[in-house]
């Protein structure tokens, strides 16, 4: 399978829930995507990772849109 694009191997069935939490992902902090679609949190201890699938796990940043313009127009000036 592939997690964040880099080829992976599961040794045991494995749950996305058991895989964040191994890993150290907070779950209020992430997004998770399964073969390209979203996946709900909800589904998360239901959901077994296979040898096919494809696994993104997405993070929230601090800053944002208004962070981002004001930065922008200091550049200008």
């Amino acid at each position: 399978m592939k997690i964040n694009g880099k080829d992976f191997v599961l040794n045991k069935s494995t749950t996305v829930s058991e895989y964040l939490e191994k890993n150290g992902y907070v779950q209020t902090h992430i997004v998770v995507e399964l073969n390209e679609k979203i996946l709900p949190k909800n589904m998360y201890e239901k959901t077994y990772l296979k040898d096919d699938d494809c696994l993104e796990i997405l993070t929230f940043m601090g800053g944002g849109w208004f962070e981002n313009i004001i930065c922008q127009a200091n550049l200008l000036n």
